[in-house]
């Protein structure tokens, strides 16, 4: 059994670096805590279902502190997922979730964005666009279709089922406009032989435009440098927890507390007083 959860771990690494374009020092991360993971990890075979039991491991690593764990443990959920996604039923046990304290958002500054698109193909541009300047997730980029796309507005159907319209600038428009004059699209923004593209293909572009300017970007990143550009451009929480399709004002708060970390941080470096305080 051993033999065959080192090989499925060897193939996990190979899925994360050439279609999820994981860094070297990330992929390293993964296999290491996947192999000291099952050293301790209890797995069997029931009704053709490779169960894995965490316990043992859980006692193992439970002096460490919860971020740390919690990583471990996402590691362990990611490959299972990898398994399942194989044909090979996994089933966890033992794995309930560890509180760790919320972090804060890392908007990717506007310039670096701006350097990457220089270097970037219509269709590249265009994917990059409608996540930093409409805030999409990226499920929603793979799921919007040509009849939801209008001249001055695009409407999303978000998690729940919920509406939302977000205003689209007259720039991406125009891009728009020249990317649907170029490739013949049916039914889909983005799609290949009439089949929407799955949000790895579109994770993956994101990886490739970033870097080429040496940057590990992810899509969730421009969404939030959407929220923040918008927040500390004095647009009202309320509108931005809108068109951000939030269900909590509470998830929006998280981005203004960014921009007075920020703040801080640019306060520190800029007195003279504060130059010289730790």
């Amino acid at each position: 059994m051993k033999k065959s959860i080192d090989k499925q771990i060897t193939a996990f690494g190979e899925y994360l670096t050439k279609q999820r374009g994981y860094s070297d020092l990330t992929l390293k991360s993964y296999t290491e805590t996947l192999k000291e993971a099952f050293e301790f990890i209890e797995v069997s075979e029931e009704k053709k279902e490779l169960h894995f039991n965490l316990m043992p491991y859980r006692l193992h690593i439970a002096d460490l502190n919860a971020k740390t764990i919690s990583k471990k443990l996402s590691a362990i959920r990611s490959f299972s997922a990898f398994l399942n996604e194989q044909g090979l039923r996994v089933v966890l046990q033992a794995d309930g979730s560890i509180k760790v304290a919320k972090t804060l958002p890392k908007p990717i500054a506007h310039e670096h964005i701006m350097e990457a698109l220089d270097e970037a193909t219509l269709q590249e541009k265009l994917v990059v666009l409608m996540l930093y300047t409409l805030g999409l997730r990226i499920s929603e980029l793979a799921s919007l279709k040509l009849e939801d796309i209008g001249d001055e507005w695009i409407r999303i159907i978000g998690k729940g089922n919920k509406q939302r319209d977000i205003p689209l600038l007259a720039s991406v428009k125009n891009l728009l406009d020249e990317y649907l004059s170029t490739f013949m699209i049916k039914k889909f923004l983005f799609e290949k032989n009439g089949e929407k593209l799955s949000e790895n293909s579109l994770r993956y572009m994101i990886t490739k435009v970033f870097g080429r300017v040496t940057l590990k970007v992810t899509p969730h990143q421009l969404r939030h440098s959407y929220a923040s550009s918008l927040l500390n451009g004095g647009a009202p929480i309320v509108d931005v927890s809108e068109l951000l399709g939030h269900a909590s004002m509470a998830t929006t708060q998280i981005y203004t507390k960014l921009g007075s970390a920020l703040k801080q941080q640019n306060y520190n470096k800029a007195h003279p007083l504060a130059k010289g305080e730790k």
